[in-house]
């Protein structure tokens, strides 16, 4: 049975709503399809560092959550994250982050996906990080 993109987007949208944390930073789905994603946070002052650039962790998550996602949809099971790298390339300055993730290797058990960060300022898109991480079926115990 195929799910139609909006309805696809929607129950992204729903899980993205039952985390708290992500809600705490106020993540927003913008795009979403098998093996495929699209998050932005709005930067506040609270998740910048001491030199005005957004926290090393708030770029660590959105990545996370973005290989995640990309995973999870892939696989079409419940998942976590089993590992991931991630490689800041410049400070990420601006008014918001875009983080977008794609399966690239998927397996039952399994997805390997990549991730790339962007930070926007004045409507210019700006790579701040690439991030790597493997997407495990949760264990159902």
């Amino acid at each position: 049975m195929s799910v139609s993109p909006e309805v696809f987007l929607a129950m992204g949208r729903d899980i993205l709503a039952q985390q708290s944390f992500s809600r705490l930073l106020g993540t927003e789905l913008a795009a979403l399809a098998p093996g495929q994603v699209e998050l932005q946070l709005p930067l506040r002052e609270d998740l910048l560092q001491q030199n005005g650039f957004a926290h090393g962790g708030v770029v660590s998550y959105l990545a996370d959550n973005a290989l995640t996602y990309a995973g999870g949809t892939a696989m079409q099971v419940p998942v976590v994250t089993s590992e991931f790298k991630i490689n800041y390339v410049r400070p990420a300055v601006g008014e918001r982050l875009i983080a977008r993730a794609e399966a690239q290797a998927v397996s039952k058990t399994q997805a390997v996906c990549r991730c790339e960060v962007f930070a926007v300022k004045d409507g210019s898109e700006k790579l701040c990080a690439l991030a790597q991480g493997t997407i495990v079926r949760l264990a159902q115990d």
